[in-house]
């Protein structure tokens, strides 16, 4: 049976991405009856950050040429390292049990919220794969930051999430779907481009909703 982990981010409680995240997986699951699905909420049960035996656990792993994830769990000899490990193990298991993983973040300060870099930090080991499962991201940012916009420099959100999967991870492929312009909600001075914003929007849960539907 697949599985779909479904991560939100969002420290709004009703969220642009929280919604284009929902589409996916609702679709997900209407194609998936008997599948799994796994949701975690980053913002309303944070993830802790990383500390020293964190630090002790990858730089064993490294040492000893580790790359089997089953394996990781070798690294721990002390009992500050098997605390470090009791929240990496679950948040782990849960990433690596997955086909699918759907994150549903906005874009904060350019980029990703502090939650979803937590959970990144705790789940990823020096030369780990996840490759063959598929990356969605579900994204909404406050500007516009698509190719050719003048503030398109400034986007760290989806350039770091690719490389990141990339570099950690051997995902080539993710896919993201985003909604910009989210700010002309509220801001006067981007109030003439709500109707831009409003299509944007509406395209990207019509594309959450068919891939949803696609994915296996």
């Amino acid at each position: 049976m697949a599985t779909l982990l479904h991560l939100d981010a969002s420290a709004r409680r009703r969220s642009i991405s929280r919604e284009i995240g929902d589409a996916f997986a609702g679709a997900w699951r209407a194609a998936h009856p008997e599948g799994t699905y796994v949701h975690r909420d980053l913002a309303a049960d944070p993830v802790p950050h990383i500390g020293e035996a964190w630090t002790e656990l990858c730089d064993h792993v490294l040492a000893h040429g580790i790359t089997d994830i089953d394996r990781y769990k070798e690294a721990v000899r002390t009992p500050e390292q098997a605390e470090a490990w009791a929240v990496v193990e679950p948040l782990l298991s849960e990433l690596v049990a997955a086909d699918v993983v759907l994150i549903a973040t906005p874009m904060y300060n350019y980029s990703v919220p502090s939650s979803l870099k937590a959970w990144l930090d705790q789940v990823t080991f020096p030369r780990m794969s996840l490759a063959g499962r598929r990356f969605v991201v579900a994204t909404a940012r406050g500007g516009a930051y698509g190719p050719g916009a003048p503030k398109a420099r400034f986007d760290h959100q989806e350039r770091f999430l690719r490389d990141f999967f990339t570099g950690h991870f051997a995902v080539e492929d993710a896919v993201f779907v985003a909604a910009d312009l989210a700010n002309s909600r509220v801001d006067p001075a981007l109030a003439h481009r709500r109707a831009e914003h409003d299509e944007l929007y509406a395209a990207a849960l019509r594309t959450a909703r068919d891939l949803g539907g696609e994915y296996r």
